[in-house]
């Protein structure tokens, strides 16, 4: 029986079109059955429109505040059932009361190679802080602005020419390719999170993956 997905977004929705591409070969475990966005002119909707996919626009600039947002969000994506809650450019800050409530299903990619470069800009960081390597990170979502346990990077150079949007570019190839990968092992249960009072692990194929996550993406 195949995994629920459901996609929250943002923007343009690349990563949910390499997610649902991802989804329609046969021996994939996972079904998008639903896409979120914070933004109605959002392109991911109309992707997911074209792909028969169930899609709604729920603005934050309707609720007076962030927690207030959260608890209408977690209504919305219950309706979908989900197995696993993918963040793919949903540029919004989550509430704890969100994390907690969705704890070990929610993942989301970053474009660094974590812990580097938490936050925003990063492409330009990397460029200016004159790094030959950077990367990008598929991780478990925990309470920590993108501090949850890594599962999965993919690195590629920085040449001394390189723009932001040169290393965006590159950077983008490499999530196609790395995000519907991760996701088909958390909706094959060989990956989950482990959570104790002090640590949070993620966890494939019954190994506690390191820092930097899973050393070889074959």
């Amino acid at each position: 029986m195949s995994s629920r997905i459901l996609v929250l977004i943002s923007g343009s929705g690349s990563n949910l079109q390499a997610i649902i591409d991802a989804s329609l070969a046969e021996q994939y475990p996972g079904e998008v059955v639903g896409v979120i966005s914070n933004k109605a002119d959002a392109y991911g909707l109309v992707r997911a429109s074209e792909a028969g996919i169930a899609n709604l626009a729920l603005s934050h600039k309707d609720f007076d505040d962030r927690a207030s947002y959260d608890q209408a969000l977690i209504v919305e994506i219950d309706k979908f059932s989900p197995d696993i809650i993918v963040l793919a450019g949903f540029m919004r800050i989550l509430t704890p009361a969100f994390v907690q409530h969705y704890q070990g299903k929610l993942l989301n990619i970053h474009p660094s190679l974590l812990p580097k470069y938490q936050g925003l800009n990063t492409h330009q960081r990397a460029i200016d802080a004159g790094d030959k390597e950077h990367g990008v990170s598929v991780h478990f979502v925990t309470e920590e602005l993108d501090g949850g346990p890594v599962i999965l990077q993919a690195k590629v150079p920085v040449f001394d020419e390189d723009t932001s949007d040169d290393l965006a570019a590159r950077i983008h190839e490499q999530e196609h390719r790395i995000y519907p990968l991760v996701v088909k092992w958390f909706c094959n249960k060989r990956l989950t999170m482990h959570k104790d009072v002090a640590l949070e692990q993620a966890i494939l194929d019954g190994i506690v993956l390191p820092v930097s996550g899973y050393a070889n993406d074959e």
